[in-house]
């Protein structure tokens, strides 16, 4: 299909209104209608809107306050991927060039010296409660802890289900933060396995629950109840050992290229400015596995970046270096995702990415991530210490500008080439070498 026309929008001093009264309320029709009136809308932004793919907008609605339409992301597949002896192929949705091939290509190399070897530590994650205003901070922790087993029990009535399942609240801990001029509090930390899902919505609901009975405990009052998104408990890690004769790379070679890439670990592990762009690369693969499999990647970056910074400095996730002729690479990463529950239960596309990856728990799920974030770690690196990350990043970020651009299927090789040819991979660019290539001025 053809690429919509970007629709230019005029500024000036008229803003249309934000107050639209009763949005949440109105059908579909109804609100595109009010957002026509309002000046918001155009009828033909109303028609490119409507939702058209396998969500309708009864399901967007029902995932989302005041939906209009849905957005959408390409669907990719990671190949080559060994776990553990297993095959996988890996479903990634995202919009930066590049993503998939590079991690397709490293799970590639890995693939003869036995892919990639993985661990979880398990699915536990921590509710916090906040205490704050007791008289006596050391008799308000003996008291909780002394009644943690009849306080578990009170936790775990609000989530039979997860129970039954082998999960709930497992552990209560105590933590007095006492920090100069902000007031003294003390932070319950309520332990819970939530098995195959991500669990936070459990998480808050037992931590709500079990905040009364703490309250009565002390003579404070309970102020927060919520999740804590550093899930230090939920960590899955990754490794891969790969000989320089897999290495070896357009006139570099295996050794000189595992040397690059040590060397590069190195400036992350020390530089936490360097450090934040690895991570990101890393996260590049993790976030587009979450996406595609129906996970919340935004709990899933902050609790990475967290976790990255516990020492006191930023650091890297993954680390490199060279050891007897190969190339060892390991990923430590808490993943807080499930395989059950959020868009799981009534997204089409999020079950069939599921049925793809064909993984029976949330640990697999996290193991395969972990395994994928390494792949696109190595994969930055190799392009950084070798020929520069620009030049296989930017062919496919022409094809991506001569699409936008409006090239057809049969007219984006051209349209590429033109644009790597004079070096100037811009959108205006690409619509000035489409119009000459179609006017026979090419």
């Amino acid at each position: 299909m053809q690429a919509q026309p970007i629709r230019s929008i005029e500024m000036n001093d008229e803003r249309p209104t934000s107050r639209i009264s009763g949005f949440f309320k109105m059908s579909q029709e109804e609100r595109y209608r009010a957002l026509i009136d309002a000046q918001i809308l155009t009828e033909e932004d109303v028609e490119y809107l409507r939702p058209s793919g396998e969500i309708g907008f009864d399901t967007a609605n029902h995932m989302i306050e005041n939906a209009i339409g849905v957005l959408e992301l390409p669907l990719g597949l990671g190949l080559n991927f060994l776990i553990d002896g297993k095959d996988y192929v890996v479903p990634m949705a995202v919009e930066e060039p590049s993503v998939i091939a590079a991690v397709s290509h490293i799970a590639k190399l890995a693939r003869p010296s036995g892919g990639f070897k993985t661990e979880y530590s398990g699915s536990r994650m921590i509710g916090q409660i906040q205490v704050v205003g007791a008289s006596d901070w050391d008799a308000t922790s003996a008291a909780i802890l002394e009644n943690k087993a009849r306080l578990l029990a009170v936790a775990n009535e609000f989530e039979p289900g997860m129970v039954a399942r082998g999960g709930g609240a497992k552990d209560i801990r105590v933590r007095l933060i006492e920090e100069g001029k902000y007031q003294s509090m003390l932070i319950v930390h309520l332990v819970i396995d939530t098995c195959d899902a991500m669990g936070a919505n459990m998480i808050n609901t037992m931590a709500e629950g079990v905040a009364q009975e703490i309250e009565k405990l002390t003579d404070g009052r309970i102020l927060l109840r919520i999740l804590s998104n550093l899930c230090d408990e939920r960590v899955a890690v990754a490794r891969c050992r790969i000989p320089f004769s897999e290495l070896g790379w357009r006139g570099f070679s295996g050794e000189d290229v595992a040397k690059g890439i040590e060397l590069a670990s190195q400036f992350a592990e020390v530089d936490p400015y360097r450090a934040t762009t690895h991570n990101k690369g890393i996260m590049n693969g993790i976030s587009s596995v979450c996406i595609a499999s129906g996970n919340d990647w935004r709990a899933v970056e902050s609790g990475a970046h967290a976790f990255a910074a516990r020492s006191g400095q930023y650091s890297p996730l993954a680390v490199w270096w060279v050891e007897d002729g190969h190339l060892v690479g390991e990923i430590e990463v808490p993943l807080a995702v499930g395989t059950v529950g959020g868009p799981i239960r009534f997204h089409p596309t999020v079950q069939l990415v599921h049925r793809i990856l064909r993984v029976e728990s949330a640990g697999e799920l996290a193991r395969v991530m972990a395994a994928v974030g390494l792949a696109q770690n190595m994969a930055a690196l190799k392009a950084l210490a070798t020929e520069g990350i620009q030049r296989g990043h930017m062919s496919l970020h022409a094809r991506s500008v001569a699409a936008t651009a409006g090239a057809l299927e049969d007219e984006i090789d051209d349209v590429v080439k033109h644009l790597l040819k004079c070096q100037d991979i811009k959108v205006d660019r690409a619509r000035r070498i489409l119009f000459e290539l179609r006017n026979s001025q090419l």
